[in-house]
């Protein structure tokens, strides 16, 4: 009654629920009473004391509060305070005045840097993919056939649209176009060493500055230039590179339904971390799919154990090895002992979740559930 209804009912997403959901289990638990139990160890509860020797406690010798006290590492402080320095520095460099001479001690003006940037940029790019030619050599429009010619097809709008903006940008600065808005914001985006709010509408979730942004672009551009030569399945798919990463795990369900004739809403994803390196995959399963790039926040795997461990400190976002993924029908999918861990593109979670992956755990998946583990497609703070 507490939780799905007095607080549940102003709580809309399931996730949120679930974590709702296992603060009250542990609250509101008979263990409690248990002689030598406490729900926070490292805070413990005075003697009995007046009501002013209990604010005198809290005032000066509570001790000072900590990630652990909420069931969270201490990498999570970590990471807050480094997001919070990022921002400063961010708000600190927009304050700066959007100059257009050069310094006295020979600095570039931002018109210069940006000339020289955009034209380093347009080189570095890479050609438009020819759908006409890889459509025509399409014998079989298999699933994953469908998601390589999807993800070409979103490539070549993303690159189409950071060309045509930086040749319109060229031409401003060279005086033939007048500066517009757009053209500015552009420049000011190149100055900054963020992404230009144009390409994000056209891309997928980041949280990269431009440089290493470009730079993982263009080795997004390379997984699809390898499987568009030949339309088959990769040994092993580097699924963040994907703008629709849910599209082709829905593409595993799909295959293993129409190889076994069986019912898709009766299919379930299973997922295992293998203990094999990169390396190490030949060729990309008979069923399923191999699978790598994904990263662990708030917890970490254990190779050799087999299963999710606490963190190490200071290590924020721990590699996971490959994946194999299968699809099962739902009755023989085994989710005995596993923690359903919460996928996203980006730290920012939120809208950026795309799946729920089972990872195989030892402790109570309550523990990681309140320690917020997830796992993640990009390890930027």
């Amino acid at each position: 009654m507490f939780c799905d209804i007095f607080y549940g009912g102003h709580v809309g997403d399931d996730l949120d629920r679930r974590l709702m959901r296992s603060f009250m289990d542990s609250l509101m638990s008979d263990a409690l009473f248990e002689d030598g139990k406490f729900f926070a160890p490292d805070f413990p509860v005075p003697s009995p004391m007046s009501y002013d020797g209990y604010k005198a406690y809290i005032a000066e010798a509570l001790p000072e509060e900590s990630p652990k006290m909420y069931g969270l590492h201490p990498n999570a402080e970590i990471m807050f305070l480094t997001t919070q320095s990022n921002t400063l520095f961010m708000m600190l460099m927009q304050l700066q005045p959007r100059t257009s001479a050069a310094s006295t001690d020979g600095e570039l003006s931002r018109e210069d840097r940006c000339k020289a940037q955009l034209e380093d940029i347009l080189d570095m790019l890479p050609e438009n993919f020819d759908m006409l030619e890889i459509t025509d050599r399409v014998e079989e429009r298999t699933p994953y056939v469908s998601v390589c010619l999807q993800e070409c097809g979103r490539m070549n709008e993303l690159l189409s649209t950071i060309k045509s903006s930086l040749k319109e940008l060229a031409l401003g600065l060279k005086g033939d176009l007048t500066i517009s808005e757009q053209m500015e914001a552009l420049m000011q985006s190149m100055y900054l060493d963020v992404v230009p709010a144009k390409w994000e509408a056209v891309a997928y979730p980041s949280m990269k500055t431009l440089g290493p942004w470009l730079k993982d672009m263009i080795q997004r551009c390379d997984q699809l230039v390898s499987w568009s030569s030949d339309l088959n399945l990769p040994k092993a798919v580097w699924l963040p590179a994907l703008f629709n990463p849910q599209s082709f795990l829905r593409a595993v369900l799909q295959s293993t339904a129409r190889m076994n004739q069986w019912p898709l809403d009766k299919m379930a994803l299973i997922t295992d971390v293998t203990k094999k390196e990169l390396s190490e995959i030949t060729a990309p399963p008979r069923e399923g799919a191999y699978i790598y790039g994904l990263y662990m926040e708030g917890a970490r795997w254990d190779k050799k154990g087999g299963c999710i461990r606490d963190s190490i400190l200071k290590d924020l976002f721990p590699e996971l090895p490959p994946i194999y993924l299968k699809a099962v029908t739902a009755d023989k999918a085994d989710l005995k002992d596993v923690y359903d861990c919460p996928v996203y593109k980006t730290k920012r979670r939120g809208p950026t979740y795309i799946w729920t992956f089972q990872i195989k755990t030892r402790e109570p998946p309550a523990k990681w559930i309140l320690a917020g583990v997830s796992l993640l497609m990009a390890a930027d703070i």
